[in-house]
Formats: structure tokens, sequence, C-alpha cells
């Protein structure tokens, strides 16, 4: 059994077109929300901040968090848990260098998304842009008393969504 994946992601929209990035996942160049892992000494917020400006070169202030969803891959049964955060683009460096996995950065409409759903990470990357959509919100208190995240990870899966 493999140990659960805790990441963080950002649902970031300008112009109404959500901040997306083509990446090299799983074998395959697949759609996802810019995010990744929590670092040691890290705050779930502090790890969005980061990981939008390393893998999009756009600088973003966290808010709200929108939920906690647990994907499992259904070959590996790998579990993917990923806390899902709103952010508010501040501007964007493009002399910035990406992370070597980013191919490329894109906006796109939730049209654009639905049109492209199979090319998606995971479930998640539509799943949390629907919540968004829908104004759900989780209260910040969820998760309080278990940070460290990553040494509270039974405690955060017991509050996710599966997807």
């Amino acid at each position: 059994m493999y140990p659960t994946d805790l990441t963080v992601a950002a649902v970031v929209v300008r112009d109404g077109r959500y901040l997306l990035v083509e990446e090299h996942a799983m074998g395959s160049i697949v759609l996802n929300q810019p995010g990744g892992h929590i670092e040691a000494g890290e705050t779930p917020e502090q790890a969005v901040i980061r990981e939008v400006l390393e893998e999009t070169g756009c600088t973003v202030s966290c808010g709200e968090l929108i939920g906690v969803y647990l994907w499992i891959h259904p070959q590996t049964r790998q579990q993917f848990l990923r806390i899902m955060y709103v952010a508010d683009y501040i501007d964007r460096d493009e002399s910035l260098p990406l992370d070597a996995s980013i191919v490329r950065v894109r906006w796109m409409s939730t049209a654009d998304l639905h049109d492209r759903r199979r090319s998606m990470r995971t479930p998640v990357v539509l799943k949390a842009i629907h919540d968004f959509e829908a104004g759900r919100r989780q209260s910040d208190e969820l998760l309080t008393g278990m940070l460290p995240l990553q040494h509270n990870v039974l405690a955060v899966l017991a509050n996710a969504d599966l997807v």
C-alpha cells in the first residue's frame, strides 16, 4: 500500500478564466491546477503561494479554503489528498523559470475545461472548479489543530470528500 500523497492547490480566476498548467505526469501531458507538496515548516497557505509561483510565475494571495479532496488512482490505488484554496491573482513574472515538469501555463474558461476533461490529471481539477463556482467554502478551522499536516494525514483524510 502506498502512503497518502498530501498536496495543496489553488483555484485562480481572472477575467472569467482559470489558471491551469499543462504538465508531464503519469506518462503524458495533463491539465492541473498549480499546486504541489507542503514543505517542512510551511503552512498549507504558504505552500499554495510558493507552488503557484514555481509552476506559473504568478504571484497570488491565498484566500478561502474550498475543500479537502481524496482521489484514489483506479489502477494503482495510490491515494491523493488535495487541499484546495481560492487564490487571488496579483501579477505574473514571465521571466521566472518554471518547474521542470511544466509544459505551459494556460488561462481557460469553464467550457474549455469541460472540453478537455479527459486530459485532466485527476477528476479533482474539475470538481474543485465546480465547488468554487457553486460558492462552496470550508471554515479555516477545518484544519486547525492538525498542523503539521504531514503528521496528521489520517485526521485530514477524515474531513475529505471522495472524488
